[in-house]
């Protein structure tokens, strides 16, 4: 293997792109990874997912996990995203040296929020991002030129799921770095009074509003759903970063339609 396609591989390579793709309006698709379970997101990478997201909110893994999958799901060209426990400067920090390609951000509330947390994944002058060369971000100082572009590549996702939010769409949308508006269904769903009831006027309505927000700053809608169809739907309907499941969730839909119902219902 030759220096440059050395420098190429893994996850400085799989997250490389991954901001150009989504910005310049190519969809992808990935899988939420709630299991804490490096094999499983290998297994869920080889499927050629465009990336896996580790999450740090609900799931079962922690940051130790991020570098190990990083490593693994790169070396089948899918890129690593981390959604953070807290939009804190050291829990971004550290998970974007682990190897992320970029981050997601919970519960925020306001442009004002969003516009904070999205400087932390980002170096001075910038942002507030603390520098350092030993970690994989910079290929543990091989790659220290990694860094110079590191602000141009970190993928900044906001979670769309807060009244607080819904009120401030069109600004929070308008944030530099705010690249996709991920839609959270559930959270959405609860904070508009009507959980769980994705049928809803009022959630349809916002899904079509944090669209037509992204249409009009040039960002990218996201959104979580169940399945292939759900996913097609979504695409056709104007987002274009699709979430689908988590690992856990889609090892229990193989599983429940695996298993023959007489087994099922043996006890």
């Amino acid at each position: 293997m030759s220096e440059n396609t050395a420098k190429l591989s893994g996850p400085l390579a799989a997250g490389r792109a991954l901001r150009e793709r989504i910005l310049a309006g190519d969809p992808t698709v990935g899988t939420f990874l709630g299991l804490g379970s490096v094999t499983a997101a290998e297994v869920c990478a080889s499927a050629g997912l465009d990336w896996v997201l580790i999450d740090l909110e609900h799931g079962g893994g922690d940051e130790d996990q991020v570098g190990a999958i990083a490593a693994a799901a790169g070396a089948y060209g899918t890129a690593t995203l981390a959604r953070v426990e807290q939009p804190e400067r050291i829990r971004i920090g550290r998970v974007l040296d682990a190897g992320a390609a970029g981050v997601m951000l919970p519960r925020i509330s306001s442009a004002t929020e969003a516009e904070q947390a999205l400087r932390h994944r980002l170096y001075p002058p910038e942002g507030d991002r603390g520098v350092a060369t030993y970690n994989r971000a910079a290929r543990w100082g091989g790659e220290v030129t990694e860094m110079d572009l590191a602000n141009e590549r970190a993928l900044g996702i906001v979670q769309i799921e807060t009244v607080g939010a819904m009120a401030e769409l069109d600004a929070i949308a308008a944030v530099p770095g705010a690249d996709v508006l991920f839609v959270g269904p559930q959270d959405l769903s609860y904070a508009l009074g009507v959980p769980r009831r994705f049928d809803d006027p009022e959630f349809q309505q916002a899904l079509d509003r944090v669209v037509e927000a992204c249409r009009a700053n040039g960002k990218v809608a996201g959104i979580l759903t169940n399945n292939r169809a759900g996913a097609d739907a979504y695409l056709e309907r104007g987002f274009g970063f699709i979430a689908i499941g988590s690992d856990a969730t889609l090892l229990a839909a193989a599983m429940g339609s695996a298993i023959p119902e007489a087994l099922g219902g043996a006890a």
